[in-house]
């Protein structure tokens, strides 16, 4: 069998591959469906009067907030429609906290903490760390966190400011929480502190690809567990539009939402409102954008199913992967401490994966297990060679084959 595997890993190694699938990104045919936007005529002044090209309108114009009230299921005066992603939005909203969160700024907490699942979304750990705040790891399980261990952690500790999650298809395994996981984690964080804050990064809200279980709207969720107020959604267009040129949507109420806005009125003065109103008219409404999303679907679809039908065939001793029903990634489990390895032996034939550990806080995967893999941006052909060579290179690394 070594003899076999030696040969695979050779002959790929001779294809000099230069292939990357460290990110999740549209690729050309996904950005293409966007193509109307960049010649789309709009209007230039608002319905309320504002003229686009001018300062002004630092929460967002006002049919792009009644687009995101539509998205999020959330009242217009809750929503604040901003730049290009999500997690710049998160990343504010984290800023106008450390900056000035009452009655004490984060800044001024001697060790202060979020719970973060894992695994989980690599910028997330960074922007915590930016802002010297630790990043808590939790398991994520089939439903959503692990919430006997969530419990655990926010009855153990203090200065727990908050968590920080993407509950749709989430970064890396494709985990969609189910209602009475939110339901209970709401429970739990609220009864903690009425200051827990619940971050939602929904950047995958509109991403299936496949059928996925049915999920209440989050606000609706928040607004019958009576936590509005501690409860932050983001969400955008940046992988429905085009990667920076979207635009980005929040949803919250009470100091959250104030906290934000006063930054918002210093550091923005006013977003991007032409690129808003062209959003607008491109999609009009939810039914337009779900029908778009359909065209994504049928793009990424196929490359999730090619990528399924190679790790297939891998030994079952050799690990498990995540099969998501939305979303841009895959999560591969190694059953032995070997993830490092795979990584390193892959970027050797000329494939290029995130760094074993990414999807953990500081880079540090206790079991050396978990490995992100982005099938969407590339060919299918590209995608079938790096796919022949992760799973060559899982087995050389398992079954310790010396090359």
């Amino acid at each position: 069998m070594h003899q076999e595997i030696i040969a695979r890993f050779n002959s790929l190694k001779e294809k000099q591959l230069s292939i990357d699938i460290t990110r999740g990104k549209p690729d050309t045919n996904q950005l293409d469906l966007s193509n109307r936007l960049l010649n789309l005529s709009i209007p230039l002044v608002s319905e309320n009067g504002i003229d686009l090209r001018n300062y002004g309108e630092p929460f967002g114009i006002i049919e792009a907030r009644r687009l995101g009230s539509e998205l999020l299921n959330a009242p217009f005066e809750n929503v604040i429609a901003g730049e290009q992603s999500s997690l710049l939005l998160t990343y504010q909203t984290i800023l106008s906290n450390y900056l000035f969160a009452e009655p004490l700024a984060w800044k001024s907490l001697k060790k202060p903490k979020f719970i973060c699942p894992v695994p989980g979304f690599d910028r997330h750990f960074k922007l915590l760390e930016d802002f010297g705040i630790e990043a808590v790891p939790i398991p994520l399980i089939e439903d959503g966190v692990d919430i006997q261990q969530f419990e655990e952690i926010i009855n153990n500790g203090d200065d727990y400011l908050g968590i920080l999650c993407v509950p749709r298809h989430s970064n890396p395994s494709g985990t969609t929480y189910s209602d009475e996981n939110i339901k209970k984690m709401f429970e739990i964080g609220s009864n903690f502190s009425n200051k827990f804050l619940f971050l939602f990064d929904h950047a995958y809200l509109i991403h299936d690809f496949l059928p996925t279980i049915k999920q209440t709207p989050l606000w609706e969720i928040a607004e019958s567990s009576k936590v509005q107020d501690q409860t932050v959604i983001t969400t955008s267009f940046s992988k429905v539009t085009f990667g920076g040129g979207g635009i980005s949507f929040l949803a919250s109420s009470g100091e959250y939402l104030e906290l934000l806005k006063k930054i918002r009125s210093t550091m923005i003065i006013c977003p991007d409102k032409l690129n808003q109103m062209r959003h607008v008219e491109f999609f009009k409404d939810l039914k337009t954008i779900k029908s778009h999303m359909n065209e994504h679907a049928k793009l990424i679809k196929p490359k999730f199913e090619l990528a399924y039908s190679i790790l297939e065939k891998l030994p079952d001793e050799c690990g498990t992967f995540s099969k998501p029903t939305g979303g841009y990634f895959i999560a591969f489990s190694t059953y032995k401490p070997i993830a490092s390895k795979v990584v390193s032996l892959c970027k050797e034939i000329g494939v290029l994966i995130t760094p074993a550990g990414a999807t953990f806080p500081n880079g540090n995967d206790p079991n050396n297990s978990i490995i992100r893999i982005a099938p969407t941006f590339v060919s299918e052909k590209k995608l079938t060679d790096a796919m022949e060579a992760f799973v060559t290179c899982v087995e050389v690394a398992h079954f310790d084959v010396s090359i």
